[in-house]
């Protein structure tokens, strides 16, 4: 029976970047993914992924955001290619909303650079937009994106080049505590390690039954803008919108012919992986362009194209990080709830130190099972 170190169970952005930090330190270490490598069946797909310092889901994820910053650009030396687009961004609402007020509260905490523009200033700075003018804008300057595809090809190609082992479209039906180690059971056959990343995505339910996890069905719309020069990659910033119709965030143009825009969330539809309707109907186009109508009017035109993906999520849309209880051996990652791209590199390497050592000098304090007893 094959013998490792550590298997990663799942090989999207979270189980990639663990098997990358794994295969740098010289770990023995085998990835296991049920689809093709850089797949677009779960949640790491889409071209563009926002990243951002000062955090409006709580200040505290604020020490990670430095440190997974600093790794995308260590994986761009490396590889020689660009993935981290810095744009800037805006995030717009009313003053006391979650967007605005929790994003002014970790800048403040953690000192970013930011400023506040009322709706007037941030449309004559952002022409694109069309705010009430009770609204405010935060503008950080740090904002920007990740470019998808292109770091799942870096992730996976470095962990290779460092050693790792990636075995495709390879079905995990359990994996076991097995003596000192755990033993997994694929579709190709039984392999034995002495720790597992369990970081499947939306499948986790399957393989770790009992935790707090619901999947979501989301839907990413791409536009033709009526006025194409106003979403430039250059003048426009990224952008995260929260008003009446819901939380809504976009990109710049990166084709210079089309601007996606999306709605967090979206329907709040609860899906199963195996049978979400990947298709995009009427309806999902008429909850994105909504706010794109009354907010975004020169972005208001055909839609060129739409995808759909998946949100994993928690009860409090935090993260889950930590060692099984009862299984040390064991290591768990659902790190999205929608929000978890752009911590890939930090949370890989928190998962190495997890699997290697059981601990880690990053603060997971938020992100432990414990909370939900």
């Amino acid at each position: 029976m094959p013998q490792y170190d550590v298997i990663v169970v799942g090989l999207g952005a979270i189980g990639s970047a663990a098997l990358r930090a794994l295969a740098k330190r010289g770990v023995r270490v085998l990835g296991i993914e049920r689809f093709a490598l850089g797949h677009d069946q779960g949640s790491s797909h889409g071209e563009t992924r926002m990243i951002r310092l000062g955090y409006f889901e709580h200040p505290s994820y604020v020490p990670l955001l430095r440190r997974t910053y600093a790794l995308w650009r260590e994986l761009e030396s490396e590889a020689d290619t660009r993935l981290l687009h810095i744009t800037g961004i805006a995030e717009m609402g009313l003053p006391d909303s979650d967007v605005v007020a929790g994003t002014l509260a970790a800048s403040r905490m953690h000192d970013l650079p930011h400023e506040v523009l009322n709706a007037k200033e941030a449309m004559q700075r952002f022409p694109a937009f069309r705010l009430p003018q009770d609204f405010v804008c935060v503008v950080q300057p740090d904002g920007g994106f990740v470019a998808v595809e292109a770091a799942m090809a870096v992730l996976i190609g470095q962990a290779k080049a460092a050693g790792a082992e990636a075995w495709a479209e390879t079905m995990v039906q359990a994996a076991t505590p097995a003596g000192n180690g755990v033993r997994v059971a694929t579709s190709r056959g039984e392999v034995e390690a002495k720790s597992v990343i369990v970081a499947a995505g939306p499948w986790m339910s399957r393989l770790v039954p009992h935790l707090p996890l619901h999947v979501t069905r989301q839907v990413m719309t791409w536009f033709t803008p009526r006025e194409p020069a106003l979403f430039e990659l250059g003048r426009l910033p990224v952008f995260l919108m929260r008003t009446p119709h819901g939380n809504h965030y976009g990109f710049p143009s990166t084709d210079g012919a089309t601007v996606k825009i999306a709605k967090h969330h979206h329907l709040d539809e609860a899906v199963y992986p195996e049978t979400v309707d990947r298709t995009v109907s009427a309806k999902d186009e008429a909850a994105i362009r909504a706010a794109v109508t009354a907010h975004i009017p020169a972005a208001d035109g055909p839609l060129a194209q739409a995808k759909t993906c998946l949100y994993t999520m928690t009860p409090d849309h935090d993260f889950i990080v930590d060692l099984m209880p009862g299984a040390p051996n064991v290591v768990i990652a659902s790190a999205c709830s929608g929000h978890g791209f752009k911590f890939a590199p930090v949370i890989g390497e928190i998962l190495a130190d997890l699997a290697v050592s059981g601990a880690t000098s990053h603060d997971i304090s938020r992100f432990r099972l414990s909370r939900f007893r």
